[in-house]
């Protein structure tokens, strides 16, 4: 007994100093990390953002996206903007990436831009953290600010892509493991959820869902088989809407669709379908303001995931190699 007790101090020792190291490293963060070094950083971002998204209202969605990929796998830390080589594999290539990761074009137009004016000093992973908020906000979505300061990585990790990014056949459970994993609350989950007011995604991942499932509307159902047949893998790639309501506006109109069994993903409708999320849902489908500062304080939340600080990483010169 005295030798189990020792392994369970020493177990609770070292789960709260990585507590511990995870509060210091999100703690090194600061909405003023640049005002010195680069006070330009944020407006040159900002230009380069909202151009893009103005020119393409879909971009917006992917550059989210990005960050959102980024932050799920090793931290938010850019791996997920490594390209392949010879002699490397990136996390482009994760079946949750393939062939539906967009925006690393915008995000190497910024980093040029930025590189222009501050020379290696700011990183990729904020660049992307940054350009997540202002595509928010260029599609009509909430301000927040974003707390700066993180370094980019020189590793990533095509096995933790195809692990941790929850599948568009994610039950609720799942994905309330998923992103407790990540430190991230049930109300967190469920307002990151609302990302999805914008964007598009691909026949083969709601195909199963219009074609087997009862928990959506019919006359929904049909409008999507219209241009996604069931015999894959015919129409895979045709886009459909995952708001169908307002598709390129950032608003609650997701939390409404829900509520009429309009949920494009399986995972989407999982948020209400009788299950613990029911009421949160139904909170945000009629009070916009208080999902717009849920979803703030989830960006942020987000954003403090396995951080890279002080001198670990490097701040990479181009944001899809290491130094």
């Amino acid at each position: 007994m005295a030798f189990s007790g020792s392994v369970g101090g020493v177990v609770l020792v070292v789960a709260i100093l990585l507590l511990g190291l995870a509060a210091a490293a999100s703690a090194q963060l600061s909405a003023t990390f640049y005002d010195a070094s680069c006070p330009s950083a944020l407006a040159t971002i900002k230009s380069a953002v909202t151009a893009a998204v103005n020119s393409e209202p879909r971009m917006g969605a992917s550059l989210l996206r990005l960050h959102f990929h980024d932050c799920f796998v090793q931290g938010c830390d850019a791996s997920v903007l490594l390209n392949d080589t010879a002699n490397f594999t990136g996390e482009q290539t994760a079946f949750p990436n393939r062939n539906s990761i967009r925006g690393l074009n915008v995000i190497d137009n910024v980093k040029a831009q930025v590189e222009a004016v501050c020379a290696q000093t700011v990183s990729c992973a904020d660049i992307l953290a940054v350009a997540a908020r202002d595509s928010i906000v260029a599609l009509g979505g909430p301000s927040y600010t974003v707390p700066l300061g993180r370094r980019d990585s020189t590793t990533a990790s095509l096995s933790e892509a195809n692990r941790d990014l929850p599948p568009p056949t994610s039950d609720l459970a799942d994905l309330v493991g998923n992103f407790s994993r990540k430190g991230l609350s049930v109300t967190d989950m469920v307002a990151l959820s609302g990302a999805h007011t914008i964007g598009r995604a691909a026949c083969l991942n709601f195909r199963s869902r219009i074609y087997g499932e009862s928990n959506i509307a019919p006359a929904y159902a049909a409008s999507l088989q219209a241009n996604c047949p069931q015999s894959a893998p015919n129409g895979d790639g045709t886009l459909a809407p995952l708001d169908v309501s307002t598709p390129d506006s950032f608003d609650n109109a997701y939390y409404g669709n829900l509520l009429s069994q309009q949920g494009l993903l399986h995972s989407d409708q999982q948020l209400f379908n009788g299950g613990s999320t029911d009421a949160l849902v139904s909170t945000y489908a009629s009070n916009a303001a208080q999902f717009s500062a849920d979803f703030a304080a989830a960006m942020v939340n987000m954003g403090n995931i396995g951080v890279l600080t002080g001198a670990q990483g490097e701040i990479r010169l181009n944001c899809g190699k290491v130094n």
